[in-house]
């Protein structure tokens, strides 16, 4: 095979053509012809034992083409991207296909390739980093979650209230006929918390355990099952248990329960002020991030191939896929439940996979431009960190995943950090960064 006629053309695509030779065209040929043979039929002969000059003969002496051509293309296509001034993305097309009288086959491909990039400004960058102080109200908020944590569930001997947790037993009946998912038995309801249809919670209240009653409600217009929205509807209901949860009182001894660390509630109040100051930081910085990334991306000059992107998207489906087999889901039930179908999740996810093509061109740029090395003893460090997380040996691990790929991945990472460790945060835009 032989390559020939490279030429680029718009949005960094390029076509190339591989020139295949006549013995190679008839060795395709006549696998096609076997792989097919048994399939074959024609008047006068058994199937699967004709011979194929009586099958060309029959059918054309093109029969075979088709068939012979799929199994070149992706050889052919190899060959042309081998060549180092084609650096191919994306998915391949065939653009012509032609077969000259001595059998020389010339198939055209056409191929998006790795965008040339321009880097803009990088280092230095402006963007707004604002952490907003932890106030005594967010404070009292966080040791409240505590206390809900540590409250204890205790039963009572009374009719229940509002806020008691009831035990019930229940069942619906509509038009006098009980209705599918309109069972259930020991179940707590948080009476108040509104988890039930408008109007059946408000009559639980006052009941008391082994009390029976008979409940009406009318289901909301806008009810999720369609049978059952709007229309006026009976439960049987039992009463089984009341429950109240019990909140531990905020003093020095409820630190104490928390953690042996504190001996106050002076103390937990402090630890509470400074992880939420710890977690409002992180947040304010990663903002930072992303800001400080954007715009290295918007100064960026780059051509992106649509077939980049798709590509990208192809990569995020079957990552997508993945996930869901381990919750025995397909990717259209999951699409499904989101309320669109396959094309519409990937239109949805287009953007995203866009955004992390920028991201890869911009570091990959970066990488480059500075000349990144990346010192032996942190590619042993991450070699001996994988092998940490996925439990093998380091040497099995370096059996897996090159030094090169290892050494790319820290370098990428070194490139990110170039943008983000030399970002500038200020408390507001400038009103140049606005218009």
């Amino acid at each position: 095979m032989k390559v020939k006629n490279i030429e680029k053309k718009e949005h960094n695509v390029v076509s190339f053509s591989v020139e295949i030779e006549p013995s190679e065209f008839e060795t395709a040929v006549n696998r096609a012809y076997l792989k097919n043979k048994k399939n074959i039929f024609v008047p006068g002969f058994r199937k699967g034992k004709v011979a194929r000059m009586v099958v060309e003969g029959y059918y054309g002496a093109d029969v075979f083409y088709e068939d012979a051509l799929e199994m070149l293309y992706p050889t052919a296509y190899d060959t042309g991207v081998s060549d180092d001034s084609i650096k191919a993305v994306g998915r391949p097309t065939v653009a012509d296909v032609n077969i000259g009288d001595d059998k020389t086959v010339t198939v055209t491909f056409e191929t998006a390739v790795y965008p040339e990039v321009t880097l803009g400004q990088y280092r230095g960058l402006e963007a707004v980093k604002t952490v907003q102080p932890v106030t005594d109200e967010e404070i009292d908020a966080d040791l409240e979650r505590m206390r809900e944590k540590n409250a204890r569930i205790e039963t009572v001997e009374r009719p229940a209230q509002n806020g008691d947790i009831a035990v019930i037993d229940y069942e619906g009946f509509e038009g006098g006929k009980a209705f599918e998912g309109g069972k259930g038995e020991n179940h707590e309801l948080t009476l108040g918390s509104g988890a039930f249809i408008p109007g059946f919670e408000e009559q639980v209240v006052g009941m008391s355990a082994g009390e029976e009653k008979e409940i009406n409600v009318t289901f909301p217009e806008q009810y999720h099952a369609k049978d059952l929205a709007g229309k006026p509807a009976t439960f049987k209901v039992k009463l089984k248990e009341v429950k109240v949860k019990e909140l531990p009182a905020l003093d020095d001894e409820f630190a104490k329960d928390v953690s042996t660390e504190f001996d106050t509630l002076e103390q937990l109040r402090s630890d509470a002020k400074s992880r939420l100051e710890k977690g409002r930081e992180a947040a304010a910085e990663n903002l930072f991030r992303e800001a400080l990334l954007q715009k290295a991306i918007d100064n960026m000059q780059v051509d992106i191939p649509d077939g980049m992107i798709e590509d990208k998207v192809d990569q995020m489906v079957e990552d997508y896929s993945n996930n869901m087999r381990q919750y025995s889901m397909t990717l259209e039930q999951y699409a499904g439940m989101m309320g669109m179908d396959v094309k519409g999740f990937r239109d949805t996810i287009t953007p995203s996979a866009k955004h992390q093509v920028q991201m890869e061109l911009l570091f990959n740029a970066i990488y480059e431009a500075e000349n990144i090395e990346v010192p032996e003893k942190e590619i042993d460090d991450e070699y001996a960190k994988i092998a940490e997380e996925y439990g093998m040996e380091a040497d099995k691990v370096r059996e897996i995943i090159t030094v090169d790929t290892v050494k790319k991945e820290l370098g990428l990472l070194k490139a990110a950090d170039i943008v983000y460790t030399t970002g500038v945060p200020v408390a507001e835009e400038k009103k140049e960064d606005k218009e």
